[in-house]
């Protein structure tokens, strides 16, 4: 599905640190209005973990402690199919968020786990490659539409923005990679299509990835850090939003120490854009197709560091907002 998407968008990127899901809720509203997040708290419980919240339903398997996934009574079926219950506790936080934003008629945004990342803790549980990999995507379908129907008779007049969370993608070019890079993509491909009826999509990776390749899943939205690895696919990343893609700029870092204010991240994305450029990137997409998000997930913070880098991704967003303007009034436009 395809519709208009305001300029000067921030949202947040899967996690938050609280325990409380209804604060968690209200900061995601309040922090990035134009797109606010469903949060998961895997900080409240191990199932709200990206793998927890992706095997929850799933016969055979389950979650441990520490979010890693398990194998019990000798494990799944190849055919399983999860059942979505929004009364599990995995869906704390989307259970929250529903009931806050009752009424809500503005654009949501929400992510599952993708089916290569879930793939892989299936292989690491002890599935054979090929049945990791099957029940992955299987499981990845299901859990899309089910959420989505969900979220649909929840907020009837909110429009979806679906994520495809993939930090697996980062091992693509690895020697040892278990899927070769076009199964790879294949794979988040036919789970983006399970949700572009209903929503735009978008994949996600925090890290270094092959970002030619993971333009061709079909996503209408790139959820990358804004780091200089992205000069390397200019001319993908042009090609891209010429066609109508955004990009969504992982502009706040979640690791370190994060500066009081949005100056340091706002140069180091405008420089990143620079290098775009002069690359071939028009200056003029680069700032009305931008999406602004902290590069990760904010569970491992504080509640009031997760809220210090949510407020900065929308005053980043505000800055964007505001030269896409100048530009246009510039340029005529």
């Amino acid at each position: 599905m395809q519709f208009e998407m305001a300029v000067g968008l921030s949202t947040a990127v899967g996690s938050l640190p609280h325990v409380d899901p209804r604060a968690a809720a209200e900061l995601s509203l309040r922090c990035n209005p134009g797109l606010p997040a469903i949060p998961s708290l895997p900080m409240r419980s191990p199932w709200e973990t990206m793998l927890g919240q992706a095997v929850v339903g799933l016969r055979g398997v389950t979650v441990g402690d520490r979010g890693g996934v398990e194998l019990v009574d000798g494990g799944p079926a190849r055919d399983a199919v999860p059942e979505t219950d929004l009364d599990h506790e995995a869906f704390g936080g989307l259970r929250a968020f529903l009931d806050v934003a009752r009424g809500h008629n503005g654009l949501v945004k929400w992510q599952v786990t993708g089916p290569v990342t879930l793939g892989l803790g299936l292989l690491h549980a002890g599935l054979p490659t090929d049945a990791a990999f099957a029940l992955s995507e299987t499981s990845v379908h299901a859990r899309v539409g089910a959420l989505g129907a969900a979220i649909a008779e929840a907020l009837p007049d909110a429009r979806q923005v679906v994520f495809i969370d993939e930090p697996g993608l980062t091992g693509l070019a690895h020697p040892g990679f278990p899927l070769e890079p076009e199964r790879a993509i294949a794979l988040v491909g036919s789970c983006i299509s399970a949700a572009e009826s209903f929503a735009r999509t978008g994949v996600h990776c925090c890290g270094s990835t092959d970002w030619s390749l993971v333009e061709q899943t079909g996503a209408s939205i790139l959820s990358l850090p804004a780091d200089h690895s992205a000069v390397r696919f200019a001319g993908t990343l042009a090609d891209f939003m010429a066609r109508g893609g955004r990009i969504a700029w992982g502009a706040v870092p979640t690791d370190g120490p994060r500066a009081g204010t949005a100056d340091r991240h706002w140069r180091a994305l405008a420089a990143v854009w620079c290098e775009l450029v002069r690359a071939g990137c028009d200056p003029v997409r680069l700032r009305t197709q931008t999406i602004i998000t902290p590069e990760c997930g904010l569970a491992p913070h504080t509640t009031e560091q997760a809220e210090q880098v949510l407020a900065l991704t929308q005053e980043i967003a505000d800055r964007v907002l505001d030269q896409a303007v100048a530009t246009r009034f510039s340029l005529g436009a």
